[in-house]
Order: C-alpha cells, then structure tokens, then sequence
C-alpha cells in the first residue's frame, strides 16, 4: 500500500527535493490536534530536527499513532520549511491504515504519508506548523 501511494506522489509531483522521516499522534472529536517530530533529510544537507503540530475542525473522531513520510517539493532553503501549511485531509482507520493528502503553502508542496494504527474516521480542513522546537501550542 505505502509502494503504490509513493509512486502516485511520483507520478503526480515528481522526485521530491527532500523528506521527513518521523512519528506524530493526534485526534479529534470534531476539533482535532496533530503533533509529529522527525527528521528533514536532503541530498547534500545534514539531517535537521523537526517538530510539526496543528489544530483541524471537521467532520473527524478518533484517535491514532502514525509512522509519518512527508515528501517535500520545491523547499530551496531548509529554514522555508518553518511555516504554516494549510491542507484538507480525509482519514479511515480502524486498527491499521494508510492516508495521503496534500499541504500547500508559499510555492512549497508537502505529501504527508501515514501509516498508523488506530480508530480514526472523517473529513477535517486544518493545518501543520512547522518548527524547529517541540512545543505544544497547536497554534
């Protein structure tokens, strides 16, 4: 599943120019949160820390823990990955599932994957921040 999800990022966007490796957890009752930390790998770069969270709203209830695989396009300097990056996600998961979507901000185009384990289903509108410290303020 993860294979095919790949290749249709491929398909659709191209090689990506870096990604993110990492683990995040969230849920929602309607107002969800998403908190994730990894590591931002380049080709010709040393890998650098990364913190992400966000708040969504939506039709959404569940929780899950995720392996996170974030494909990163047209990022040019590392410190423009610290930002906003609004998105709408669609989730199924009961006990294992797999989930793509797209997240957009300022020419830069980020494919999150994720494969988790959990109880999750739903629709939200929402967005991830990117930082360079863990914090727990979604905002």
């Amino acid at each position: 599943a993860m294979a095919k999800a790949v290749q249709r990022v491929f398909a659709q966007q191209g090689l990506p120019d870096a990604y993110i490796k990492g683990d995040e957890g969230s849920g929602a009752v309607v107002v969800g949160l998403r908190y994730g930390q990894g590591w931002l790998v380049r080709k010709h770069a040393e890998a650098a820390k990364v913190y992400w969270q966000g708040p969504s709203v939506g039709f959404d209830f569940g929780a899950n823990a995720s392996k996170a695989f974030i494909l990163v396009y047209n990022l040019g300097n590392s410190d423009r990955l610290f930002q906003k990056f609004p998105g709408v996600e669609g989730s199924y998961y009961f006990v294992a599932g797999i989930g793509v979507n797209y997240l957009r901000a300022n020419n830069i185009t980020l494919a999150p994957m994720r494969t988790g384990v959990g109880l999750r289903a739903g629709v939200n509108a929402g967005y991830l921040t990117f930082t360079r410290n863990a914090t727990v303020n979604p905002f």
